[in-house]
């Protein structure tokens, strides 16, 4: 990026005409990134007692590198490469699976993962677990807004949900004896985390108790529950909304406790989540986040599989699916400029009550809690609210089995989409794949061997700069989602100024990401397919 460009930027946002009414944020001016989303916005404050663990936890890149404001008189957007690289990989997360022979017998051989903040804090968040009484492995990514505090708690409770929904009748049962024996239980899930993920402790018992009533509703059924995975996802998702909206009408003593269920139910957050047993893969969405699968084909190209699709207002079936949920009368207001009932670019989240209750319902909480104007909430009923909910959090569930040439998968929220296409997302993980292999691939020679040709060789591989290849492919994507010039080649200062961009700037040009990449093993899926 020239000094012309960067100039553009500072000058373009100390232009723009604001408005600000009540803790949301508009600008008129809309930069050339038409897929902009200005969801619920809101201006944070940190609600929690002093002492206590605030979401304010999660990594974003150091203030040091980072303006807070546009109206700073010494801007600069330089950043040294070995700045802008502790910046891009802070966030880096990594897992191999091994078996007892230290190789892998699972399908999965390997994920990474990462994001970047441009909100601040980040409002996105990442799961990643091995289901320890059920088969698979799970991979999540939430998109949250209004905020991070439903994104937050969906990434703590939901594959918990999921694998509880799958577990038989006798491992529900061992459960539930051992808590009512108070003896310790066997865990669900073994996490794999980023040092810097955070959980809300605070309310860590009433998540648990809460998923205990869940489970004893399972228990309850007549017969063994015997869900298919598509409907155990399903059924995980819409219990856990519910539970989101259940738990802040019901009474609590504890103000940071019932600040926090506020702050769940009142911002809200899109989901994707992947689960991976063997050669089967399910994936459920609901919102704008997105899973594409990478296949190399049989003469070694590679094409792209999309496993989901994007619920907002440029989706027919959602339009539609809309329409028929309310009356004819609402058919011209359920989408405002793009947006549902002009004010969500998502049609489907988790948490977002205010587009779910009642008029009254609302009415009813937020008199009786405390001082939520603290808490960034406020009562906002728009226009042409007549047949609430208009937002669900059913996820739409597809199934895929894998296929040799299925090599990787990748998840992202739309921070990353919005940037690039599912193409060159596949292109860029597929073009990464062959350089690490030539990286750690010895030399191999022609013979006969001569001077200039391995002179010429020796060239060749200085020239790709793999020395300085990301190793994490979740940060190579992020590197070129932000510093992509108009051909496709990551531009060292646009980077450097897309990474400091001031807080109040940031959000105009890009969106937080986050995004996960999941290996296959081929060796496992071939081997299948021979015993079956």
């Amino acid at each position: 990026m020239s000094r012309t460009v960067s100039s553009w930027i500072l000058s373009s946002v100390r232009s723009s005409i604001i408005l600000q009414g009540k803790g949301r944020w508009y600008s008129i001016r809309i930069p050339n990134r038409i897929k902009i989303k200005w969801k619920l916005v809101f201006s944070k404050t940190c609600p929690y007692p002093a002492g206590s663990r605030s979401l304010d936890r999660t990594f974003s890149f150091p203030k040091a590198f980072r303006h807070t404001s546009t109206e700073e008189e010494h801007f600069s957007f330089q950043l040294s490469p070995a700045q802008i690289n502790d910046i891009l990989r802070a966030g880096e997360l990594s897992h191999r699976t091994l078996g007892l022979n230290g190789k892998s017998a699972s399908s999965v051989l390997r994920f990474e993962s990462n994001q970047l903040a441009s909100n601040s804090p980040i409002e996105d968040r990442r799961s990643a677990a091995t289901c320890l009484q059920t088969a698979g492995m799970m991979f999540g990514v939430f998109d949250g807004h209004a905020g991070a505090a439903c994104a937050q708690a969906v990434s703590e409770r939901l594959l918990h949900y999921i694998a509880v929904s799958l577990m038989p009748r006798q491992s529900l049962e061992e459960i539930e004896l051992a808590v009512e024996a108070m003896k310790p239980v066997r865990p669900i899930l073994q996490w794999h985390r980023h040092p810097n993920d955070v959980e809300y402790r605070e309310i860590a018992s009433q998540y648990f108790e809460n998923l205990r009533v869940y489970w004893q509703h399972l228990l309850d059924l007549d017969a063994e529950p015997g869900f298919s995975l598509e409907e155990a996802m399903i059924c995980a998702f819409k219990r856990l909304d519910s539970d989101i909206s259940l738990e802040v009408q019901a009474p609590q003593e504890n103000e940071l406790m019932r600040n926090i269920a506020l702050q769940v139910a009142f911002s809200g957050a899109t989901a994707c989540v992947a689960h991976i047993d063997g050669v089967h893969l399910h994936v459920a969405n609901t919102g704008d986040c997105r899973a594409v699968l990478g296949v190399r084909e049989e003469d070694g190209t590679w094409s792209t599989l999309p496993l989901t699709r994007d619920h907002n207002a440029y989706d027919e079936f959602e339009i539609r699916r809309l329409k028929r949920e309310h009356p004819r009368s609402e058919e011209k207001t359920l989408f405002v400029n793009d947006r549902l009932l002009g004010i969500l670019m998502p049609s489907r989240a988790f948490g977002d009550v205010q587009l779910k209750w009642s008029k009254e319902l609302q009415h009813s909480i937020l008199e009786n809690s405390c001082d939520v104007e603290a808490l960034n909430i406020y009562q906002y009923v728009p226009p042409n609210y007549h047949t609430p909910p208009y937002l669900t959090a059913e996820p739409e569930v597809t199934y895929h089995k894998l296929r040799s040439k299925d090599k990787f998968l990748v998840i992202a929220s739309d921070g990353l989409w919005e940037m690039l296409s599912n193409e060159k997302v596949v292109k860029l993980v597929a073009g990464h794949l062959t350089e690490l292999n030539m990286q750690k691939s010895p030399l191999t020679f022609k013979k006969p061997i001569n001077l200039g040709y391995m002179h010429n060789l020796l060239l060749q591989r200085k020239s790709k700069g793999l020395a300085s290849l990301d190793q994490n492919i979740a940060t190579h994507l992020i590197r070129h989602a932000i510093g992509s010039n108009e051909y496709g080649e990551v531009d060292p200062e646009k980077l450097a100024a897309m990474l400091t961009l001031p807080e109040d700037l940031a959000r105009m040009y890009r969106d937080d990401i986050t995004v996960t990449v999941v290996y296959f093993n081929s060796e496992t899926i071939e081997e299948y397919y021979r015993s079956h």
